[in-house]
Formats: C-alpha cells, sequence, structure tokens
C-alpha cells in the first residue's frame, strides 16, 4: 500500500507487486501510467525527477486505481479516461471500445485517397479512425456512424475537443447512409462467441460486448457490412479482422464484385486488415 510521502519510483514498483497480482500481463507499464496520472507529469519523469513523491490526494487517488486495476481488472485506458491513437489523443470510457495499434493501419489504407473523396467509417465507436484520418488528411469528406447512441456521445465529444470537421451519424452498419461513398472503413465486432472464455478478463469485462462479438465464426456483421458495401459506389473498402479470418474475407468481397483484394499485417504478423478496391 502506497503512504504519504513515498518516491514516486517506490509507488511504482508497490503497484507493480498489486498489479502483478491481479494477473496483468504489463503490470510495470499499468503501474508507471497510473503513477504518472495521478501525478499529473509524463511517466519519463518518474524516473528523471527524483524529487517526485506521492502526497496529498495523489495517494487515496493512486490506491483507488490500483485497486481497481488489480481486484476488478479495469483497463488501464479506462481508468486514465485516454487513449493515444496515431497523432492524436481520444477520451475513452466502457462506452466503446478501446483503440488498439493494429487499427491504426485503418487509417494507413486510406491516407492515398484523393481530396473530396467521401469517407465512411462504420462502427465508428470513440471516433479514433474517423478523427485521426480527418486530422492527417483534412481534405477528405469524413463521417463516422455508430448503431450504439452512448458511443456516438463519445465520438461527438473527442471531435468538439480536438476541433476536426467529422460528422457522427446513427446507423446499423450502412442502413440508410446512401450509397454515395468513395471508400469504407470499418474495424467491426469479428471474435467468434466460442473464443469468449479466453480472451483477457478486462476485455470481457469491461469492453462492449456489441463491439467484440460476432457470431459463431465472428463473421457475422462483416458478411452484412460487405453485402451492403457492395451496394453502394465505394471503390475502396477496408476491413480489420481476426487472426485467421483475412482469406475468408478476402473471398467474401470478392464474390460481391470487388478486385484487387489485399490483406496488410499488424506489428505481430496477424493478418489484421483486408483491403478491397474496385
Amino acid at each position: 500500500m502506497v503512504a504519504a510521502g513515498t518516491p514516486a519510483r517506490e509507488a511504482v514498483d508497490s503497484a507493480v507487486t498489486a498489479i502483478a497480482a491481479g494477473g496483468s500481463s504489463s503490470p510495470r507499464l499499468d503501474a508507471e501510467l497510473l503513477v504518472a496520472h495521478v501525478l499529473g507529469v509524463e511517466r519519463t519523469a518518474l524516473y528523471i525527477d527524483r524529487d517526485l513523491v506521492v502526497a496529498g490526494p495523489a495517494v487515496r487517488a493512486l490506491q483507488d486505481l490500483v485497486r481497481r486495476r488489480a481486484a476488478l481488472g479495469e483497463p488501464v485506458a479506462y481508468l486514465l479516461g485516454r487513449r493515444g491513437f496515431r497523432y492524436i489523443e481520444l477520451d475513452v470510457d466502457p462506452r466503446v471500445l478501446i483503440p488498439r495499434p493494429e487499427t491504426e493501419l485503418l487509417v494507413e489504407a486510406a491516407l492515398g485517397l484523393a481530396d473530396g473523396a467521401r469517407v465512411l467509417d462504420v462502427g465508428t465507436g470513440s471516433g479514433a479512425v474517423a478523427l485521426a484520418l480527418k486530422h492527417e488528411r483534412p481534405g477528405l469528406l469524413v463521417t463516422g456512424s455508430d448503431v450504439q447512441p452512448a458511443a456516438l456521445d463519445v465520438a461527438r465529444a473527442n471531435r468538439d475537443r480536438l476541433g476536426l470537421d467529422v460528422e457522427f451519424v446513427a446507423a446499423d452498419l450502412l442502413t440508410g447512409l446512401g450509397t454515395g461513398w468513395d471508400a469504407i472503413l470499418s474495424n467491426p465486432p469479428y471474435i467468434p462467441e466460442g473464443d469468449r472464455a479466453g480472451l483477457p478478463r478486462d476485455v470481457v469485462a469491461h469492453e462492449p460486448a456489441s463491439a467484440l462479438f460476432a457470431g459463431a465464426d465472428g463473421l457475422d456483421v462483416i458478411r452484412t457490412l460487405i453485402t451492403q458495401a457492395a451496394a453502394t459506389q465505394a471503390r475502396l473498402v477496408a476491413l480489420e479482422v481476426g487472426q485467421g479470418q483475412a482469406g475468408d474475407v478476402a473471398r467474401l468481397l470478392e464474390l460481391t464484385g470487388f478486385t484487387s483484394t489485399g490483406v496488410v499485417p499488424d506489428l505481430a504478423g496477424i493478418d489484421r486488415i483486408v483491403t478491397a478496391a474496385r
């Protein structure tokens, strides 16, 4: 337990012990982020500034955060209330999926579009893909959609804070959104229901299930989305998929008229993004 006046580096070590006991796969990183957060400093300051101590309100705040991470398995991003994504920082909470590094590849898939192209980010959640793309390519006309009103509240708040011109609309996939899109991007739910038991506790217990699971093989949502995308004018589709799904998704795209399918691996070497053009 961290006591008042504990040096920051000792507070990190104490937090590491508790968080590791809770089953985290990255206890030191978690601890450093939480200690830096309550002190209002960058992580590097924990080791550069030898005078940093945990005192005053920071003591109780840190104790509470460490307890929630260790005992309840709450994700660090929710505890901090934010998550970095490419060159922007997003506010996140349990209403939305936590953006992952591999999802940044969706943004890269659309960076080569011509100015004025109409891009739709389906299942936008926190607005990560739509906002990051607009930040890097302000000449694109970017819209984000989601079926969950609560997620749209988070996305719009991020948009307003970042000052980016992105429209966020309520829709079940592409239903009611028309056909005039040049590119469709999506990180849809793609985890098979049978994989639920094997996921980390912080994911299953705290992140929205509707953004994670999609039927027996994980492709229920993707099948519908591809069928709908084929009925639009979109010349580019890019979808994030789960391990082992890329081949099936590429074939689904080809069966609906898309050509030039490609696969982009993530940093772990997993085929993560399937792209298709026509």
